[in-house]
Parts: C-alpha cells; structure tokens; sequence
C-alpha cells in the first residue's frame, strides 16, 4: 500500500510483494495515514453534499461528519467517521475517535433521514469511541447503546462501509444496517489486536497472534455471515474506484428501499449471525 492510499497495480485480495497478508499486516494496512478517509469518499461519490453540525444536546463532534447529498440523483443521508490527513487535522478529528456527541449527531441525521425517506450510507474508519472521562461524563455508552436500538427499527435503507478500521462498539454504533461492506484490506474488531494481547497476555506484543484469533478481516467477516460484500481495492484513491462504489451504492439502495419487508430482513440478519 503507498502513502497515497493507491493499491499497487494488479494486486487484490490483499496480495503483497510477499504473498498474501497476515492479519496483523492488514490492521496496519487499515491504519495507514495514506488511506483516503471519510470525507474523500464523501467528495468522490455525492453531490450536493450540505454537511449538518450538532447534536442539538451539547455541541459537534469533528470525528463525526454528515449531511445531505445526492448519490447519482437519489438524495441521501451521508455519515462519515473522519480520521483526517495531516499531523493538525488529526488532531482536531480526535483521530477519528467520536464522542458521545457524534453519535448523537449521527443519530439525529438517521431519524431526519427517516422522516423524509432518505436511505442512510455511512464510512466507519474508527479504532475505537472516544474512552476518555470526559466523553464517559457526557453519556458515551448510552450515546452508543441508543444507536443501536434505534438503528435497529429505522424505516429506511441503512448501508455501512468499514473502510479502514472498524474498532469495537465505536464502529458498530454505525454499523446496524441492511448492508455492512468491508474494504479488502479493513478490519472489524470487538477489540484491537494490542488490546487483547494485553488483557489476554499481558503481553501487548503478542499483538499479531491476537490478531490472527480475533478472525477481524473482511474474508474472515465474510464467512462468519457479519458482512455482505468484500469491496476490491484495485486503484484505492482513484477515480474508477469511486465510480465503481458509487454505482454498487446506487443499484443497493435502490434495491433496499423497494423492499416492503426492510425492518423483517434487517432484524433476521442480525438473528442469524452467529448460528451454527
């Protein structure tokens, strides 16, 4: 993977000069400061979009970017967890780690989304929510635990894409959807392989054996039925790349929201995760 974020030329399925990746190769793939983060999705793929701020509670959350924009000529509901490209916006997007107050913010979307018919898309690229005391103060796992409920009965097409890291219920606060996506070479985690190594281990550097157990690559996601699709990330960061989402993003929501029976097959695919 280069800095740029490209994929290098003719190689999928996360194939490197070396063979196929390990998983601890792909967490450091999806962590990689040169992937394009939320807001270069949402810049190569919508129109139109009108970025909304606040949670109408206690203020905005930068790690947490949504509006209104039109996918193709569908106007759509589009949230973005934003990790940021340089050392001062990282900074400022708390590196991507969402408060109470961005879940919020992107749960108010949901629901006005919901009023006026408009399917939802969100980009989750997040290690984890934000576990400082302030964030815990200010309601961090009712931000999250609202979420889901409430994502769980929404009345409209729900469609997530992790497209780097998706990190524990941070990512999943986003992700209870018709459709979960996954990049090649992202991961979806309960935990983060340092993590676990240390509570398990007591050894932080044992990260990779962690990794490999926690089964949190899209391939590995893909077999255990968590998600529908593996997106291909030939030409990441390029324009065919885009425009190869896009028209998936379109023909699915335009797929979800002709089915009369949206809320039954959404709650029977979370029902089904997990059965033997």
């Amino acid at each position: 993977m280069s800095r740029s974020g490209r994929a290098d030329a003719g190689k999928t399925g996360g194939e490197g000069e070396t063979g196929i990746m390990n998983a601890y190769e792909k967490v450091m793939t999806a962590r990689d400061g040169g992937r394009p983060t939320g807001s270069d999705y949402i810049k190569n793929i919508f129109t139109g979009f009108a970025e909304m701020h606040g949670d109408r509670r206690f203020g905005d959350d930068p790690a947490v970017i949504g509006g209104i924009a039109y996918l193709g000529e569908r106007p759509v509901t589009v949230i973005a967890v934003e990790k940021g490209h340089s050392a001062k916006e990282r900074a400022y997007r708390n590196f991507g780690a969402p408060s109470p107050e961005g879940y919020r913010k992107a749960l108010r979307l949901m629901k006005q989304a919901e009023k006026f018919g408009r399917p939802v898309i969100c980009f989750v690229d997040t290690s984890g929510a934000f576990c400082g005391s302030e964030a815990e103060e200010r309601g961090q796992g009712q931000a999250i635990a609202e979420n889901l409920m409430e994502l769980s009965t929404l009345c409209v097409p729900v469609i997530s894409v992790v497209i780097g890291e998706g990190g524990s219920g941070g990512a999943l606060a986003l992700c209870v959807a018709d459709r979960v996506w996954m990049l090649e070479n992202a991961v979806y985690s309960v935990i983060s392989p340092e993590g676990c190594a240390s509570i398990l281990w007591h050894e932080p550097g044992r990260a990779a054996a962690a990794a490999e157990n926690l089964c949190l690559t899209a391939q590995d996601a893909q077999t255990l039925g968590v998600i529908e699709e593996i997106v291909s990330e030939e030409d990441l960061g390029e324009p065919a790349f885009y425009e190869r989402l896009r028209e998936r993003l379109e023909e699915t929501a335009e797929e979800l929201s002709a089915d009369p029976e949206l809320l039954a097959a959404r709650y029977e695919r979370f029902r089904k995760i997990g059965r033997l």
